[in-house]
């Protein structure tokens, strides 16, 4: 019996340092798997549809230079995206060509006509200025799925200035990602025969990832003209997302994507 007592002793002691050894391991295991993950938003990051919005419509359209989201109902895109790269900033004065019918968007995107004589400028999406570095870039600028109806004073405006701020931050910090769009929501007033809608606001969402950590900045730009700084207009993401119904950045882990879509902060941004 003693000798069967001494075995058992060891066999429950071999027991317990194998368990204890199993439970200590497990932290090391959940922080590998979260520098994997990490890694795998390292690497999903790199393909161009990682940073897309949510489309209400889910009719998205994919161009060689930009994306953007087609609402019929509107006639205009809900939002447009795409990466500005400080390799593509460029000053070349080319032609404008004429807006077409953009042939992707099986609806059929509105025709410039509903702008004639309406008041209201066509106003780029994507600039034209974003995509000076190619012909075949800077031509499919024109593509009427990517106008919005947009008063002179604030397309000539506060809006170009945005749009120039944008450039100036792509030099800045060597690329940015950029969403941009008109809230089409509300009682809008249409113009042209196709009720093109024209929104009451403008908003702009840009993304760095240039340092390893990801930063955002998003402006919400009431439809007028305006002679107040820019960084009047910073608002949070989430505050775009409950005006739009649009997930922005949703691909990105929700903790990364909780805290950026929470901030109005402007501060990580030189102005």
């Amino acid at each position: 019996m003693k000798e069967y007592g001494k075995l058992l002793m060891v066999f429950i002691s071999a027991f317990a340092f194998t368990h204890c050894s199993k439970q200590k391991s497990e932290p090391q295991n959940e922080t590998v798997v979260e520098k994997e993950s990490m890694v795998d938003v390292n690497l999903a990051s790199n393909d161009k549809d990682y940073y897309l919005p949510t489309s209400t419509t889910h009719e998205v359209i994919k161009h060689k230079f930009y994306t953007l989201s087609y609402s019929e109902e509107n006639e205009q895109a809900e939002w447009v995206a795409y990466e500005l790269k400080k390799d593509q900033l460029s000053h070349s004065n080319l032609e404008r060509p004429f807006f077409i019918d953009d042939p992707e968007v099986e609806t059929g995107s509105a025709s410039w006509k509903n702008y004639k004589r309406s008041g209201y400028d066509k106003g780029h999406l994507c600039p034209a200025g974003d995509r000076r570095f190619s012909r075949e870039a800077f031509n499919e600028t024109f593509y009427t799925s990517n106008i919005s109806p947009q008063l002179n004073d604030f397309n000539a405006g506060i809006w170009n200035n945005l749009e120039q701020k944008t450039r100036y931050w792509a030099a800045k910090y060597d690329g940015v990602y950029v969403v941009t769009g008109g809230v089409l929501n509300g009682n809008l007033k249409t113009i042209g025969k196709e009720h093109v809608a024209v929104p009451k606001y403008f908003y702009k969402i840009l993304l760095d990832n240039s340092r390893g950590e990801y930063k955002t900045i998003a402006f919400l730009v009431p439809h007028e003209d305006s002679e107040r700084p820019l960084n009047q207009f910073v608002v949070s993401i989430d505050a775009i997302e409950k005006m739009t119904g649009i997930d922005f950045f949703s691909k990105l882990p929700d903790a990364i994507e909780n805290k950026l879509e929470k901030t109005s902060d402007y501060k990580g941004w030189s102005f």
